[in-house]
């Protein structure tokens, strides 16, 4: 073996992103829009004591069964998010999965053009949707509901740096949380869960009181411009993939991305964030 072939065997092998959906759930508040955020636990091995919104990994059983479906067909998911239509349905079931699991939000309704007002009924499913017992397309049909893939919008899609040892290629989608329904932190993998509008969110960041990730960070900025959740809705919004990238600025090993700059400097202790556990 080559010298050269050698230190390349000898490098780590850059894992590949695993896909993942992210949900911004909006409600109107007496100043503006507020969204759900939660702090995850500090035992998690991704985004521990982070502040964030729900979601997750997106499940091999969320785009290979039939479930019954309102709104825009995968095809159009494909098209916001440059992929396939295949990973275009896993992403959007693994939106409303991921939020259901973990806020107890369901985007689902007994008919195309109606929505669950109250999700206390569906607490067993729920827990058995988040054991991974049951999957979402089972619980839909157990249940004669229909995935609203209309009460959902594309929003950004960030991909974790290479030099992460968990990566994930994430979609973010917005959704207005349905009359009727409570966001809740019922789940093993939040110890707090708040509901504020995108200025206070970062008005606790620049203070030290939650810890942002940049992805989070980007998002809550650009919601802070909306006045309502109908203007978030009707929002015309242009999806290029974003991928930190660590580079040398002045010397030193800086993480680039839009805005950076903004970032770094409102950030109030760099040595509190955490990617992954490195194993």
């Amino acid at each position: 073996m080559s010298e050269t072939n050698a230190q390349a065997d000898s490098q780590p092998q850059v894992p590949s992103p695993k896909d993942a959906s992210t949900v911004m759930v909006v409600r109107d508040g007496a100043t503006g829009p507020e969204v759900f955020l939660q702090r995850r636990v500090g035992a998690m091995a991704f985004a521990a004591g982070m502040t964030v919104f729900p979601g997750g990994g997106v499940d091999p059983s969320d785009g290979t069964a039939d479930i019954e479906w309102a709104g825009p067909e995968p095809a159009w998911w494909a098209a916001k998010f440059g992929t396939t239509e295949a990973r275009a349905k896993a992403l959007v079931a693994g939106a409303v999965r991921e939020t259901f699991e973990e806020c107890g939000v369901l985007l689902a309704g007994p008919t195309a053009d109606s929505v669950v007002s109250d999700t206390a009924g569906y607490r067993d499913a729920r827990g058995r949707l988040e054991r991974r017992d049951v999957s979402l397309a089972a619980f839909l049909a157990e249940e004669k509901l229909v995935l609203r893939a209309d009460l959902l919008r594309p929003w950004a899609n960030w991909i974790t740096p290479v030099i992460e040892p968990r990566r994930y290629d994430t979609r973010f989608f917005v959704a207005v949380l349905p009359e009727g329904q409570l966001a809740d932190g019922a789940t093993s993998e939040a110890e707090e869960v708040q509901w504020r509008t995108p200025a206070e969110a970062l008005d606790r960041w620049r203070s030290g009181a939650d810890i942002l990730l940049p992805p989070t960070w980007a998002q809550l900025v650009a919601l802070s411009e909306f006045a309502s959740t109908a203007d978030i809705l009707a929002a015309e919004v242009v999806i290029d993939p974003i991928m930190p990238v660590l580079s040398a600025v002045e010397g030193r090993q800086v993480l680039s991305f839009p805005d950076n700059q903004r970032y770094f400097a409102d950030l109030p202790d760099q040595s509190r964030l955490k990617g992954s556990v490195r194993k």
